[in-house]
Order: structure tokens, then C-alpha cells, then sequence
């Protein structure tokens, strides 16, 4: 008799088995990865939008805020390079929408909550006047298990 070439059953199957372990490793940590990517956004949003809250005080004297002259988040879009969305949503940056609050003259803080299923798990992350970055678990930066620190 000949030899027979080609593989087995049980070749194959090993074949199949250390495939689905490297796919069980590795389709968590790309998770991750994309979640991190897209949190990126909202980092980058909120700094800009202190970053333009910082010019308007120091042109004006005070924050923007809502007035007869229109909304704040318009003004710093308009005047100051505040990040813009399309115009339907134009607080929208990526999986994140970003709003911020004027609590007085001299304080404001700014938030980005999650917009989409993917990053809803993140929870949301804010900044204020004083560059003070925490997130929804309770967490400040530089604390590792703070959103902002990965």
C-alpha cells in the first residue's frame, strides 16, 4: 500500500483549536484597543473646548455663557475653535457628545457623555477650568483607573 498523504482529522482539529485560542486572545485586546481610540476623541474635544474657554475669559474678563448674544457652546465654536459636529448634532465629536456648564463668572465644567453603544460602557468623562480631569467611576487624573490616564 502507498502512503497516504495529507492531514487527519486531528491535525486539523489542532490546527482549528490554536487558531480559536489566538482569535480569544486577540479580539479582547482590539476591543480595547477601538475603545481607547475612540475615547481619544473626547480627550481632544474637551481640551479644546477649555482651551477656548481660556481665550474667551482672557479677551473678555469672564466665561462665555448664554446670553442675549446667543449660546456659549455657539460662541466658542464661532469665534474661538471650539470642535464642531455636523449641524445636526454640532456638539459631536466621534462617539462622544461634549456640553459644558458655567457654574459662575470663573467656573465652568465640561463634559463628554458617550453617544454610542460601543462606548457606552466608558461612561463619560469632564474637565474643568482649573484642568482637573476625572470620568464617571470617580476617578482623577493621574489615578491609573482613571478613563483620561488610557
Amino acid at each position: 500500500m502507498g502512503s497516504n498523504k495529507g492531514i487527519t482529522l486531528i491535525e486539523l482539529l489542532l490546527v482549528i483549536l490554536i487558531v480559536a485560542i489566538l482569535a480569544a486572545i486577540a479580539v479582547p485586546i482590539y476591543t480595547n484597543y477601538m475603545a481607547r481610540a475612540r475615547r481619544s476623541d473626547a480627550k481632544v474635544a474637551l481640551e479644546q473646548v477649555r482651551a477656548a474657554q481660556e481665550m474667551w475669559r482672557a479677551e473678555r474678563g469672564t466665561y462665555a455663557i448664554n446670553d442675549a448674544f446667543g449660546t456659549a457652546i455657539a460662541k466658542l465654536q464661532n469665534t474661538m475653535g471650539a470642535p464642531a459636529g455636523p449641524p445636526a448634532t454640532p456638539t459631536r465629536v466621534g462617539d462622544y457628545d461634549w456640553d459644558f456648564t458655567v457654574r459662575t463668572a470663573t467656573a465652568f465644567t465640561a463634559r463628554a457623555t458617550p453617544n454610542s453603544t460601543r462606548q457606552a460602557a466608558d461612561g463619560w468623562l469632564q474637565i474643568d477650568q482649573d484642568g482637573t480631569k476625572t470620568d464617571q467611576g470617580g476617578f482623577t487624573y493621574p489615578d491609573r483607573r482613571c478613563r483620561w490616564s488610557n
